[in-house]
């Protein structure tokens, strides 16, 4: 039987610039004519905000942010060397980069023995261009493993679970590789060593009823066609739940060791309404948190899509699917981390599982 870790992580766009653009989602978003009024004076926000955002926009809390997180990344690369995986499997989400208006499928499994990208050369709002951390030019290619034989095997066995997954045999003409896993191959090599590890990129479509009308992003706050339709719905999270215990269940019949990753911030600042889309909702990522450390994975298999969008948490549902893998494996947290913010867009939560 096959050996597998689960994991955790975000892939938060921010931390790909410098520390002084950290905080620019927020700068745009109160730009936004749909955000309240009284709410684009910062003396009118929380106080742990105002504190937060202090006499110089974020920039110290940033540096702190970022330093936080990166010693995560760096002790949970440090597992994943020692655990020496044949290949990872990413949960992550698009958005509106590989899948839009032709087709957006509930899950997606990329089968291609090698990706290679230039992350830095598109102007979107989910990568910083050439103003990256790194100082890397703006052309630099990118070129990582996958896992053909991998990646197939998961696929026709989930199908064969009654799980009818979608598969890529190629990226979108012109496009790289949803930031969701691009970003968390970035963070895990954040200190430039390389990164060797072959990947099996697996789409969860999370933003579903937002990722059309909004383009994955924030086009609900400064464009009139949020008015005009409501996208169809993610996958439910019983089934997000549902598939991840079957990846666990059909890689453990395998002969590969396997490292699952979910890769995802919890509630997004821009996705949380009833914050004005200014700050994310702590109290409803708390308590899935707690969840997880306590092994509680049912928690995760009965949330409401409905309170999930309410709470901006649509990305969580790949963690959803990690917390199914690791409830068929019997496995526990054995490291986790809350880190909070106010106003760098979302709460994050970093974590490693013990092998099964």
């Amino acid at each position: 039987m096959a050996e597998i870790i689960g994991m955790g992580v975000t892939h938060h766009p921010g931390f790909l610039g410098p520390d002084e653009e950290l905080a620019g989602l927020l700068r745009r978003t109160l730009t936004s004519e749909r955000v309240p009024a009284r709410l684009r004076n910062p003396r009118n926000w929380p106080e742990p905000m105002q504190k937060e955002w202090g006499r110089d926009e974020g920039r110290a809390a940033a540096a702190a942010h970022r330093e936080h997180l990166m010693g995560d990344f760096r002790r949970v690369r440090a597992r994943l060397d020692a655990f020496k995986p044949d290949f990872v499997v990413i949960w992550g989400d698009d958005q509106y980069e590989q899948f839009v208006e032709d087709c957006v499928p509930p899950f997606n499994v990329f089968i291609l023995d090698r990706f290679e990208c230039q992350p830095f050369n598109h102007s979107s709002s989910v990568n910083p261009g050439a103003a990256n951390i790194w100082g890397e030019p703006v052309d630099k290619t990118f070129r990582f493993r996958g896992h053909v034989d991998g990646a197939s095997y998961l696929t026709q066995a989930l199908i064969e679970s009654s799980f009818d997954v979608a598969y890529s045999y190629r990226v979108r003409q012109g496009q790289p590789l949803p930031h969701s896993f691009l970003n968390t191959i970035q963070y895990l090599d954040y200190d430039r060593r390389g990164f060797d590890h072959p990947i099996v990129p697996f789409h969860v479509n999370c933003y579903g009823s937002t990722v059309i009308k909004s383009r994955g992003s924030v086009a609900h706050l400064f464009e009139d066609r949020h008015e005009l339709r409501r996208d169809p719905i993610s996958p439910l999270p019983s089934r997000c739940f549902d598939i991840g215990r079957a990846t666990a269940r059909v890689l453990r019949e395998s002969p590969w060791r396997v490292a699952l990753i979910a890769s995802s911030s919890w509630s997004h600042a821009f996705l949380t309404e009833k914050n004005g889309w200014l700050y994310p909702d702590e109290p409803a990522d708390r308590r899935c948190y707690e969840a997880l450390r306590e092994g509680r994975y049912e928690v995760f298999r009965d949330l409401d899509l409905k309170g999930i969008e309410d709470a901006g948490q649509q990305e969580i549902l790949n963690w959803v699917c990690l917390a199914g893998a690791m409830h068929e494996l019997g496995s526990r947290v054995d490291f986790i981390d809350f880190v909070g913010s106010w106003i760098f867009n979302s709460n994050k939560v970093m974590a490693t599982f013990e092998p099964a």
